[in-house]
Formats: structure tokens, C-alpha cells, sequence
């Protein structure tokens, strides 16, 4: 049976204002399809059987879990490519100058999922500026508490080892567990995850070199988005680098940044 629009619309105000995220008309079969694992387990003859149920008997564990189904967004390694290069061919060579005295580098992968950016990104720091010496963290955040206790444990399938992972990497930076793979814990010490609402405050955050913010900004409305970018900006310094998805963009949004090209990547930087 098709969801139904009062479940539809049900499930859109609960995700809107959990997460600040917009889930369109149009994206039925989206929600259907992620809730029905939910249903089963639940033991609801549907999709619309089990959303009703906690729309009747509200219960907050199950409202995060619904939350988490249809905010857990598809990632793999080196995800599109080119802006890992930019970052490790452009990127970390200008921060190493910049930051020579401190030797020291703070990334935050936003919106991180199961962990495959964050690591890339460690394995990458690790093969250069580690062994020179110097010292890089990264703050990996989701909202998901589920995605990132999946990314703490680093133990990833074949199946997905195999989405955009080079072999060379496979067998440098991961050991062989069972019928997995797990991340080194050279590489996993270098990440700290942690649960965040990217609608919620970044105080406590710190100051970062660069930010990936990357295919997350598509799913908020405007004002979400320009208030996301402001507070980006206050996190990161003065001289840092914000990576955005490959359809996303700071034009139109929040002037207070300019765009830079590195090869085909687009990166923004901080207006002074």
C-alpha cells in the first residue's frame, strides 16, 4: 500500500523539525522504502500501519529512529574524487606553510555518515603531514547516533571497502576481521566522532583549518542554509578552506564568502 498523505505529511514535520530538513512532495517512495525495515521490525502490517501507530502513541525512541532512517545518507571512499586531490594537492601543502609554527591541523568532516570521509581524510594527513612530524585531528559529526557507532568500530563489509577504496590503501591502512575489514588504530585514533544537529550550536567546536560540508546542504531550505554557513564561517579561520558538495553553493546564500577553483573543485574561503 502507498503512504498515505497524512503519514507522508506525518513523517515530513517530524524529520523538519528534528533535523531542519525538507523532504519534499515527491519523496514518498523515499520515505516508504527507508521505514519499511522499521515496519518489519516492528511488527506493523505497513509502512502507514506503523507510522500511525506512533503518531497516535508518540514514543520518542521511535521518533528518533525514524529521524535517523531518513537522515542516513549514501557515502563511500574518496567520495567524486577531486576534491580529496584538491585537498591533499593544494590544500594541506598551503596549511603546512601557514601553519608551520603550530604544526598542528583541526578538519571537520560534517554530516560524516559512516565514517568512509573522515577516515579518507586521516589516511591522507597520515601519508603526509604525520610523517613529518606534525600533529591533525579531525571531528567527524552526524546527527545519526547509529551511523557513528557503525564509524567509531572502522569495520566496514567488502561490498563497501570495494566503493571507491584503492587496494594499496586496503592493505596499508586496514587488518582483515573475520569476513570484514577494520581501520587501522593508527588511522582511527586520529578521528573523534561525535552525534550533532548541524541546526544546533558549535561553541564547543573549536577552531577548524577546514571544513567538508559536502552534500548536506541540499536537503535544508534558505534560511537554513544561510544560518548553517554563518556559523560554519565563526568555526573556521580566518584563512581556512570550507569544501561543498558538487551542486551546492555559498552564491545567493551568504555573501560573506568567496570562491576559489582548484583545478575543477570549488573551494570557499572567508571573505576578509
Amino acid at each position: 500500500m502507498a503512504l498515505t498523505p497524512t503519514a507522508f505529511e506525518w513523517v515530513c514535520t517530524l524529520v523538519r523539525k528534528e533535523s531542519a530538513i525538507v523532504l519534499e512532495k515527491g519523496k514518498e517512495y523515499l520515505v516508504e522504502s527507508r521505514l519499511v525495515p522499521l515496519a518489519r521490525a516492528a511488527g506493523a502490517a505497513d509502512v502507514n500501519a506503523y507510522v500511525d501507530g506512533v503518531r497516535l502513541r508518540p514514543d520518542r525512541r521511535t521518533q528518533v529512529a525514524i529521524v535517523e532512517a531518513l537522515t542516513t545518507n549514501e557515502t563511500s571512499w574518496y567520495r567524486d574524487g577531486a576534491p580529496f586531490q584538491a585537498f591533499s594537492t593544494t590544500v594541506v601543502p598551503a596549511l603546512k606553510q601557514s601553519r608551520a609554527t603550530t604544526r598542528s591541523l583541526r578538519i571537520w568532516s560534517a554530516a560524516s555518515s559512516t565514517g568512509q570521509e573522515a577516515y579518507s581524510l586521516a589516511i591522507g594527513l597520515h601519508d603526509s603531514v604525520l610523517a613529518e612530524g606534525w600533529r591533525a585531528e579531525i571531528l567527524a559529526t552526524d546527527l545519526s547516533t547509529e551511523v557513528l557507532e557503525k564509524a567509531k568500530a572502522g569495520t566496514y563489509s567488502q561490498l563497501e571497502v570495494n566503493r571507491g577504496l584503492p587496494a594499496p590503501l586496503l592493505v596499508r591502512h586496514f587488518t582483515r576481521a573475520g569476513m570484514n575489514w577494520q581501520v587501522n588504530a593508527n588511522i582511527r585514533q586520529m578521528v573523534r566522532f561525535q552525534q550533532l544537529n548541524l541546526t544546533s550550536s558549535y561553541a564547543a567546536l573549536g577552531q577548524f583549518d577546514v571544513v567538508f560540508l559536502r552534500n548536506v546542504l541540499i536537503y535544508f531550505d534558505l534560511a537554513t542554509k544561510r544560518d548553517i554557513l554563518g556559523r560554519v564561517r565563526r568555526v573556521l579561520r580566518p584563512d581556512g578552506y570550507l569544501f561543498l558538495g558538487g551542486a551546492e553553493t555559498t552564491l545567493g546564500v551568504d555573501d560573506n564568502w568567496e570562491r576559489q577553483l582548484i583545478g575543477r573543485v570549488s573551494v570557499h574561503r572567508p571573505k576578509n
